[in-house]
C-alpha cells in the first residue's frame, strides 16, 4: 500500500488572543487577553493583559496537557504581577521543571482574572500545539501512523513507513494487539538533532517513545536505514502495548514490554545472542522475577536483559500461541499483578515461567 505524501504549510502556533468578557459574564468584569509562544524544547511564554474598573488582584493560569489518560488533570499557576487596573504581564513555563513535552503534543490553557471588587473573568480555553519549528517538516500518513521528517527523500520516508506498517502487522499476527489510537513518528536527521529536542537526554539516546502521547522521536540518518527500521519497530510496539494495557494500577512487567518490542524487530542481533550464550554457559541467566524490575544501567547486563526478554516472549508465543499472548495483554488492562496475570492465563507464576523458558533455551542451545 502506498502512503500519501503531504507537504505542510509553514508551521504556526495556533493560539492567539481570545477573551474579553465571555458569554454569560456580566458587564464590568475584567477584560482579558492571553497568548502563548513555544520556545521548543525548553519553555512556553504566556503573555497576559487585563483591564478592570478596580485593581486586579489575582491572575491564574490553568492548563491541561492532552495525552491518553484515565482522568483529566488541570494544573494551576499563580501569576506574579503588580496589582492595578491595567496589567500586562508575562509568565514563563520552564519545561525543565514541569517536564518536557514531545513535538506534536498539545495543551489547552486559559486564565482567570479577579479584581478588587470581586469581579472575575475566565477566558475561553485555547489549544496550543508543541512544535519543533527549527526544522521544515514533511508528512507521510498511512492508516493510524503519521510520519514526520525533514532530511532525506520521499523514498527514505516511505521505507520507514513500510517498516512501521510491517511491525504493526507482525505484532498483530503474533499477539493480536493493534493500535487503538493514532500515533506520530518524528524522524530527526541524527541523534544529535534528537537530543537537541529533549530535556536532560542521555548522550546515547537514539530513540524514545512517549507512550502516553502516542508519539515517537528517533534520530535516523539516511545511512542508518536498517537500524532505523528496527528502532521504529521496537518503539512502535511500546505504544501498542501501552494502549492495549493502559490502566491506573499496574502495567505489564518490563520483560514483557521489552520482549515484545525486541520480538517485533525480527531475529536477535549478534550482541544479544552472544550474551545469552555466555550467560547460559556460566549459569548466570537473569530470573524472570528480576526482569520484572527496571533493567540494569550496566551495558552488559542490559544487553542480556533485552535478549532474555525476547526469548521469554518467543517461548510463550511458540509454546502457547498468539491467542494466549493477547489474553495476557488484555488482563493487564485490569491492573492485575504479575503472578496473578500469568496464573490466570497460563496456569503458572513467574518462578515456573523462569524454569520453563530456561529449560527450553538450554535444549535449543544443544548442538
Amino acid at each position: 500500500m502506498t502512503a500519501t505524501i503531504v507537504t505542510p504549510a509553514a508551521a504556526t502556533v495556533d493560539e492567539g488572543g481570545a477573551a474579553g468578557n465571555p458569554a454569560g459574564n456580566p458587564a464590568g468584569n475584567p477584560a482579558v487577553s492571553v497568548s502563548a509562544e513555544v520556545r521548543f524544547p525548553l519553555s512556553i511564554i504566556f503573555d497576559i493583559s487585563a483591564q478592570a474598573g478596580a485593581a486586579i488582584t489575582d491572575i491564574r493560569l490553568h492548563y491541561t496537557v492532552t495525552y491518553y489518560k484515565l482522568a483529566e488533570v488541570i494544573s494551576e499557576e499563580y501569576i506574579t504581577f503588580t496589582p492595578g487596573k491595567e496589567v500586562n504581564t508575562q509568565y514563563t513555563m520552564d519545561l525543565r521543571q514541569t517536564g518536557g513535552l514531545p513535538p506534536g503534543s498539545r495543551m489547552t490553557y486559559w486564565v482567570t482574572v479577579k479584581d478588587d471588587s470581586g469581579a472575575v473573568t475566565e477566558t475561553l480555553p485555547q489549544s496550543l500545539q508543541i512544535k519543533d519549528e527549527r526544522y521544515s517538516w514533511e508528512t507521510l500518513q498511512e492508516g493510524m501512523v503519521s510520519l514526520y521528517w525533514y532530511n532525506g527523500s520521499n523514498a527514505f520516508a516511505q521505507e520507514l513507513m513500510d517498516a512501521a506498517q510491517a511491525a504493526l502487522g507482525r505484532l498483530a499476527e503474533n499477539t493480536g494487539a493493534a493500535l487503538e489510537n493514532p500515533v506520530s513518528l518524528y524522524i530527526y536527521a541524527n541523534s544529535s538533532d534528537l537530543i537537541g529536542a529533549l530535556i536532560f537526554a542521555q548522550e546515547w539516546t537514539g530513540g524514545i517513545a512517549f507512550s502516553e502521547f502516542g508519539i515517537i522521536a528517533i534520530g535516523i540518518s539516511t545511512s542508518q536505514l536498517d537500524w532505523g527500521k528496527r528502532t521504529i519497530s521496537h518503539e512502535l510496539t511500546h505504544l501498542v502495548v501501552y494502549q492495549a494495557t493502559q490502566n491506573p494500577y499496574n502495567g505489564p512487567p518490563p520483560w514483557l514490554d521489552e520482549g515484545l518490542a525486541m520480538f517485533s524487530e525480527g531475529d536477535l542481533e549478534y550482541q544479544f545472542t552472544s550474551a545469552l550464550e555466555d550467560a547460559e554457559k556460566n549459569s548466570s541467566l537473569i530470573s524472570v522475577q528480576s526482569l520484572s524490575s527496571p533493567f540494569s544501567a550496566y551495558s552488559s547486563q542490559a544487553v542480556l536483559a533485552y535478549g532474555e526478554s525476547y526469548e521469554i516472549v518467543n517461548y510463550l508465543i511458540n509454546e502457547y500461541g498468539r491467542e494466549k499472548m493477547f489474553e495476557l495483554l488484555n488482563i493487564y488492562r485490569e491492573g492485575v499483578g504479575y503472578d496473578e496475570a500469568l496464573k490466570t492465563i497460563y496456569g503458572f507464576d513467574m518462578q515456573s515461567l523462569n524454569t520453563q523458558w530456561q529449560s527450553a533455551f538450554k535444549v535449543m542451545m544443544v548442538p
